[in-house]
């Protein structure tokens, strides 16, 4: 069943970052598994979880699996259809009371909060029609107006105590997120927050949610976790194709360093005797698949793994062959640097 069917609620938009999933296509799959294989399979397994064994429970596993992305699907939808916001729909909304006494369906990786904001987001996007709420200031200059409203740090930091004694560690940690926001370095502010954050933490079942909470907790308190930066897998980087390694060379372009460039080169690929016709201009790198044409102002020919060793950076060892001007120069000149160019977002 590959992640589809899994013995937790899965995330429809991860909490690292993703696109977000369709629950919608996501249970009707799970439906055509169940029509397809339902009376003749005797063990269901997935890439997570044990498998679940004999008939009966692998019709009823798959079929609440189905029913519960088909619920958070059908149900968003048709709270937002009322005009509530996603943010509004993930605090009212309830499972029904078969899927929430179902193992399979609690939100130990996914969750419920979450994944009903994520549904809102793939249908109606970040803006929920307030216009308040459609240029705000970013946190810092929101945190530090908020901070001067309450009363100065000191205060907000006496409400946020109020507020964790009382138990109310939400609120706690909203006012405390300004106080940081404002001053990272007042004691009292990161003190608290680290303790309201582990409580958070303590009290979710879900585990990403948890790891988050104590996570924060834990850098306030001035630890880490040293969690790599950079990529270091030679062996799956290899794979990448050349129109990957494009993608991540557009990607990492510096847009303003590069408005007033206009670059145009022919890159040959040796070993898979392909070239690429790469234009910069108005800080896009455009790159196409055709043949190599005299009008590029350099031609550049090399291996794919030369390509790889420039996208990380290496503009200088052997193995390039050029000809033409210096374009290829101007186009590393503006590339974010090194290694962090396969640490980002890429098509």
């Amino acid at each position: 069943m590959a992640e589809n069917a899994t013995h937790t609620l899965h995330n429809v938009l991860t909490l690292r970052g993703a696109v977000v999933r369709d629950p919608h296509v996501w249970s009707a799959y799970l439906t055509e598994a169940i029509a397809t294989f339902s009376g003749r399979t005797d063990v269901a397994f997935a890439s997570h979880h044990w498998p679940t064994w004999g008939q009966d429970r692998v019709d009823t596993f798959l079929s609440t699996q189905r029913d519960l992305y088909a619920y958070l699907h059908d149900q968003t939808l048709r709270l937002a259809n009322q005009g509530h916001t996603g943010s509004e729909i993930a605090e009212m909304f309830t499972l029904s009371p078969a899927l929430e006494q179902a193992w399979n369906a609690h939100g130990y990786y996914g969750s419920v909060s979450h994944n009903v904001k994520a549904i809102y987001q793939r249908y109606l996007g970040w803006f929920d029609g307030n216009p308040a709420r459609l240029w705000p200031h970013p946190p810092a200059e929101l945190s530090s107006r908020y901070v001067e409203a309450i009363g100065g740090l000191d205060r907000v930091v006496g409400l946020a105590q109020t507020a964790f004694d009382a138990g109310d560690f939400r609120w706690a940690a909203t006012l405390l997120d300004h106080a940081i926001f404002t001053n990272e370095h007042h004691q009292a502010a990161r003190d608290l927050y680290a303790d309201t954050l582990e409580q958070l933490g303590y009290g979710s079942e879900n585990g990403s949610w948890r790891n988050f909470f104590l996570s924060g907790s834990t850098e306030l308190r001035g630890s880490n976790f040293g969690t790599p930066t950079k990529t270091d897998a030679p062996a799956i980087m290899a794979q990448l194709s050349a129109t990957q390694l494009f993608d991540a060379i557009a990607v990492a372009v510096n847009g303003p360093a590069a408005w007033n460039l206009d670059l145009v080169l022919d890159i040959t690929i040796l070993d898979t005797e392909t070239n690429y016709r790469v234009t910069l201009r108005n800080g896009v790198l455009v790159y196409l698949e055709q043949e190599a044409r005299e009008d590029a102002a350099a031609t550049i020919r090399l291996q794919k793994s030369r390509l790889l060793a420039l996208v990380a950076g290496d503009a200088t060892s052997p193995g390039i062959d050029a000809e033409g001007d210096d374009s290829l120069s101007q186009l590393m000149s503006v590339l974010d640097p090194g290694d962090d160019n396969f640490n980002i977002v890429t098509p």
